[in-house]
């Protein structure tokens, strides 16, 4: 996922003070750029209320935005074997608002002792039991881990994870529908993934590759959409790309913008299994993935269809929008350059948001500093690449997505190939970011498009 950059309603009074003295400091005509630079504390925390101001956003348990959101996509997974609701609610009581040592202690806790269930479960004989309670093990494993790139040299970022896969895959080897681990060629490595089979034997179906964003993994993924999707006779490949899941924690691989180097050796992995038919093979990318699969598509004509949840046109012009005027110049001036620096880390200490975004996208795109990150965002966009896709694309947005507003439909007018566009609302309770917290809704209603678009009529 991507961060919201949205913080508490309320702002303390002291900030209400600097905000008029901003007002007033802008107005200066001689105010160059590192002073403006000084006062970026206030004017960032002013700018991201301002911008969250029209929208209420599902609050649950927590008043901090993000604890809130990550709470909503950790419970959503219930409807799909990745959580059960109380044990949700439970933990997140337990959790102390804004601190993320609290967040990642009740989440392990919790995770541990289902885990010591799950094991006395499989040596009792009860398959069935163990695969139900390793599979939400996996989920809170998962969110046990999500806050911890604030350090980015904590040995737990790596060791949460390895439990989260760990954990899945014990519960794999009983699925109903086959769940295989797989390594995927790439660059004189490999990408770690999951070939999800409707069936056990070798029959030719369409096949749904399917890559996360920002901060997702694959096992993640699973809930998110491969469980549905092989119900319906799907076959899935689930995989890792550089800046997500083991590869960036184990591998060290940040993210890039030419996702079609990422994706052609995915298609051509494919292709040599069998269960795969080379006519019917479309791409899914969620979240900031909403970028990187249309990228992918814009070169690999070898996809028949291509799904954007939610659709991204120019990720760099999305963020820097929610920053202060001036950031631009800011973080190309050497001097002022380090200023923003200085003052984002004490934001960071200030707010759950701002410090997941800035920590996550520098652990991710592999850079030192708040200021090289926003500089590094610059070639993620479709301005020259949109009208080179010639599969069918569909572009997904959510009414309420605080995240990438207005992208999905920036990304739908700059297409040219056949494509559709699909709103999910606050009625059907499907507004977030990705549809969190409604995967049965989205999944129904992406998988449906599917049916009619990659299916044999």
């Amino acid at each position: 996922m991507i961060c919201s950059i949205t913080p508490q309603q309320e702002m303390p009074s002291k900030i209400l003070v600097h905000k008029t003295q901003l007002g007033n400091a802008i107005k200066a005509n001689n105010m160059n750029i590192k002073q403006k630079t000084s006062i970026f504390l206030v004017s960032v925390l002013a700018s991201v209320v301002l911008f969250s101001a029209n929208f209420q956003a599902v609050e649950l348990i927590f008043d901090d935005h993000q604890y809130s959101f990550q709470l909503l996509r950790t419970m959503g997974y219930s409807s799909t074997g990745g959580a059960d609701i109380a044990e949700c609610l439970r933990t997140a009581y337990r959790i102390e608002e804004s601190n993320n040592e609290s967040w990642h202690r009740e989440w392990t806790d919790t995770a541990e002792r289902l885990e010591k269930a799950a094991d006395k479960f499989l040596a009792g004989g009860h398959e069935q039991s163990a695969k139900e309670v390793y599979f939400r093990c996996s989920n809170y494993y998962r969110a046990a881990g999500f806050f911890l790139v604030s350090d980015p040299e904590d040995p737990r970022i790596l060791e949460t994870y390895r439990k989260s896969q760990d954990c899945f895959q014990k519960g794999a080897i009983f699925s109903k529908h086959p769940i295989k681990t797989v390594k995927i060629p790439f660059e004189g490595t490999t990408l770690p993934g999951y070939l999800l089979l409707a069936d056990d034997t070798e029959t030719k179906r369409p096949l749904i590759i399917i890559h996360s964003g920002f901060d997702g993994t694959a096992e993640e993924l699973y809930f998110e959409i491969g469980a549905i999707a092989v119900e319906r006779g799907y076959n899935c490949l689930l995989f890792e790309g550089p800046g997500q899941g083991l590869v960036i924690r184990d591998q060290k691989i940040p993210f890039r913008p030419n996702w079609e180097s990422v994706v052609t050796p995915i298609v051509d992995f494919a292709l040599e299994m069998p269960q795969v038919d080379p006519d019917r093979i479309g791409l899914i990318g969620i979240s900031f993935g909403g970028y990187f699969a249309p990228r992918a598509a814009a070169y690999e004509h070898r996809l028949k269809v291509c799904v954007a949840n939610g659709g991204i046109y120019d990720f760099y012009e999305n963020m820097i929008r929610k920053f202060p005027p001036d950031t631009e110049k800011i973080v190309v001036d050497h001097d002022a350059s380090l200023q923003f620096d200085k003052e984002t880390v004490e934001i960071m200490k200030q707010n759950v948001d701002i410090e997941f975004f800035f920590a996550n996208g520098m652990y991710t795109f592999g850079t030192k500093s708040p200021s090289e990150l926003i500089r590094m965002l610059r070639p993620y966009n479709m301005r020259d690449v949109a009208k080179k896709i010639q599969c069918t694309m569909l572009v997904v947005d959510s009414e309420g997505d605080q995240d990438l507003p207005g992208q999905a439909a920036e990304l739908y007018e700059a297409l040219e190939c056949p494509k559709e566009f699909m709103l999910f609302t606050e009625q059907e309770g499907a507004e977030e970011h990705c549809q969190m917290g409604a995967v049965m809704i989205s999944g129904e209603r992406i998988l449906n498009w599917l049916d009619d678009n990659l299916r044999e009529k």
